[in-house]
């Protein structure tokens, strides 16, 4: 049986996700104007702030320079935020312009700020070099700007490490373990791609038994059966493209019946849970209205699907505790290669990375 390490040796799953890229950490709905909430990325604290009066969002590090009590606890005055604890006040800069029992010219130093921008309704950061910031490419976010496509955000917290999640949405072998929902479906691998700093796969796919469930039936705009007739139709092209992923099928030139993109953004110092944020793009069928009424049975679908994927990823990450390591034995040519791009583009474990410790059964 071949083996799944990288040529480098290192085990995938204590490869740190690069920093240097533009990461989702929350959604545009959970903060509030005049408000502040507190988020993270890889064991980094950060306060999103938004000022009540319409300015833009700001990001720092969730830590008053003071006593080290987080900042998104505090209040938002104008264009800063004022710590609960003794009211020391940062501004957008990060830079600490006010302590209420100290004169102007005694101010301490300020905390980290990070470049931040608010799209689509997702709020970014680039936690690595702020230097990069602007000349790092910003991912095209599916069809959200785009009235033809009505559009789903959904994500979870999920207990593994992020390599995972890369590996289950390109392996579309693992429909075996959807046939509950989705009938028993045959795969056909029609090939990929390896670039810099992306994998790229194609699938198409024929139902050998079960009735396609009304979720799929919604996305496709049409009801299938199992018939040669619909057999290998469409195309499923699921991208790496470092760190984020995305999916969409066609028919031929069509444009995408279904597309997706999907980042998992580090929480833990170790980097063992990711947070997920996905949005999924709906092109709408030619009747007014017939999305939207039966949006709910697709949100069911689909949620369906993620619980599936959530609980067998876990069970992989539980299987690494309790080994101590990596022990994967990988025979799929594109996810060996996926597997080495995400050593390139990720860093190397820290010296004081955690070791693996055995945690309990997977998370409902």
């Amino acid at each position: 049986m071949q083996s799944s390490a990288p040529a480098s040796g290192r085990d995938l799953r204590r490869i740190r996700a690069n920093p240097d890229f533009w990461y989702p950490v929350a959604w545009s709905r959970e903060l509030k104007p005049g408000k502040t909430i507190g988020t993270r990325y890889a064991g980094q604290p950060i306060a999103l702030v938004r000022p009540r009066e319409g300015g833009s969002i700001f990001a720092l590090e969730d830590r008053c320079a003071h006593r080290q009590v987080p900042l998104s606890k505090g209040t938002v005055k104008g264009d800063s935020v004022q710590c609960c604890y003794h009211g020391w006040a940062y501004g957008r800069s990060g830079r600490c312009i006010d302590v209420p029992y100290l004169g102007k010219g005694k101010l301490p130093n300020g905390v980290r700020t990070y470049p931040v921008r608010e799209v689509d309704g997702l709020i970014f950061v680039f936690p690595g070099d702020p230097a990069k910031a602007e000349i790092t490419p910003f991912p095209r976010l599916a069809e959200v700007a785009n009235p033809a496509y009505k559009t789903r955000r959904f994500g979870q917290l999920v207990h593994c490490h992020y390599s995972f999640m890369h590996e289950n949405l390109m392996d579309m072998n693992h429909q075996f373990m959807h046939m509950k929902q989705m009938g028993q479906m045959k795969p056909r691998f029609l090939g990929q791609e390896r670039g810099p700093g992306l994998v790229e796969a194609r699938y198409s796919f024929a139902r050998t038994s079960g009735k396609q469930p009304i979720g799929e039936a919604l996305i496709f705009g049409q009801k299938r059966d199992n018939s040669e007739k619909f057999a290998h139709r469409d195309v499923m092209t699921i991208r790496t493209t470092y760190p984020y992923q995305t999916l969409h099928i066609q028919t031929g030139d069509s444009p995408p019946v279904m597309d997706l993109w999907i980042a998992y953004v580090p929480q833990d110092e170790a980097e063992l849970t990711n947070r997920v944020f996905g949005l999924l793009s709906i092109k709408r069928p030619g009747i007014p209205g017939v999305l939207d009424l039966a949006w709910p049975f697709l949100t069911a679908f689909t949620e369906r699907i993620f619980r599936e994927d959530r609980e067998i990823v876990e069970l992989e990450q539980n299987a690494w505790y309790e080994q101590g390591g990596d022990r994967n034995q990988e025979i799929f040519p594109v996810i060996n290669n996926l597997r080495s791009l995400l050593v390139e583009c990720g860093l190397p474990a820290q010296d004081d990375t955690p070791a693996p410790v055995a945690r309990g059964a997977a998370s409902a």
